[in-house]
């Protein structure tokens, strides 16, 4: 198991033509080198909930997501590397043979179990069902879907320790809305946070994440008045995993010019939107922003797999 390293972050500035003109910096904050397989903030979410799991003297840590998921492939990982034992509650029927992301999961040691995508959306967080689960597994640490809690936002709240620039704009991918709560609560009102949810209608997430921001305010005695971010739900391709040849030429080009690989259900959606924002508004001229890179690039096999698109 590779190294986990949290501090050694690059911070790596992107050059176009139309940036320049603009007079706009854009940075990569490369939070996906943290770890090839417990990247970016699936590793910022899940170290204080492991923390917490160690002093309560836990062994087991279950969560749940869909077969998919960075953060399934992410969580059985750091049960490999700190010696828990992991659960997956996945959503949907068993596939076999195994996608690419519960292979993963499982040759670090996960145990699997499925349920349906009606009863994943109503019941998995039922005091009935989460016992039902105890009395199967044993004794578990709880750790919920994308890991997102005070806890994780604790961790998220560590990202900004890398940048070693001063910036006016930082932004990044949502899907449970813990990676930029943490972000929103690490910084002064005078830095500007833009979130990009992965989901079509992604508006809901903004509930969700002053959600978490009390909770961590509560939990770690935090001051909790932050009105210095905002949602823009406007690049998410038609939903969660949904993609289109424009975004992956994006991805590719990306790559190709910047040498930064880019997942295509976050980060790609992400500064595809920057890059669309800065060409046809005036919004960022003359800011400095921060992209925080969160990582995920396992899930673009999984594209691989099942459409045959060509990633470069």
């Amino acid at each position: 198991m590779n190294k986990i390293d949290e501090k050694n972050i690059p911070l790596v500035e992107v050059f176009e033509d139309f940036l320049t003109e603009k007079n706009i910096q854009l940075h990569v904050l490369r939070e996906d080198l943290i770890h090839p397989e417990i990247s970016g903030n699936k590793w910022r979410k899940l170290k204080y909930n492991c923390i917490e799991a160690t002093e309560k003297g836990y062994s087991q840590l279950l969560t749940f997501g869909g077969a998919y998921s960075n953060h399934i492939a992410a969580t059985a990982a750091v049960g490999k590397a700190f010696g828990f034992n992991t659960i997956g509650i996945i959503r949907g029927e068993e596939t076999l043979p195994l996608n690419n992301t519960l292979q993963i999961a499982a040759k670090n040691g996960m145990k699997f179990k499925y349920v349906s995508r009606q009863f994943y959306r109503t019941e998995k967080y039922r005091d009935t069902f989460l016992q039902e689960l105890e009395n199967e597994f044993g004794k578990y640490y709880l750790v919920p879907e994308g890991g997102s809690n005070a806890f994780a936002v604790k961790g998220c709240t560590e990202i900004i320790n890398n940048i070693i620039t001063d910036f006016d704009v930082i932004t990044c991918a949502n899907g449970t809305g813990g990676t930029i709560a943490g972000i929103i609560a690490s910084l002064d009102s005078s830095k500007e946070v833009i979130g990009f949810p992965a989901l079509k209608g992604g508006g809901f997430l903004k509930n969700e994440i002053q959600r978490l921001l009390n909770e961590y305010a509560i939990k770690f005695e935090k001051k909790n008045q932050h009105n210095n971010w905002s949602l823009n739900t406007d690049y998410h391709f038609g939903g969660y995993g949904k993609i289109n040849n424009e975004l992956i030429a994006f991805v590719n080009d990306f790559k190709q010019k910047h040498h930064i690989p880019l997942d295509l259900i976050y980060t790609g959606k992400m500064l595809f939107g920057i890059y669309h924002i800065a060409k046809t508004t005036d919004y960022f001229n003359g800011k400095r922003i921060v992209v925080v890179h969160t990582g995920g690039l396992q899930g673009n096999k999984g594209f691989v797999e099942r459409l045959g698109i060509e990633l470069k």
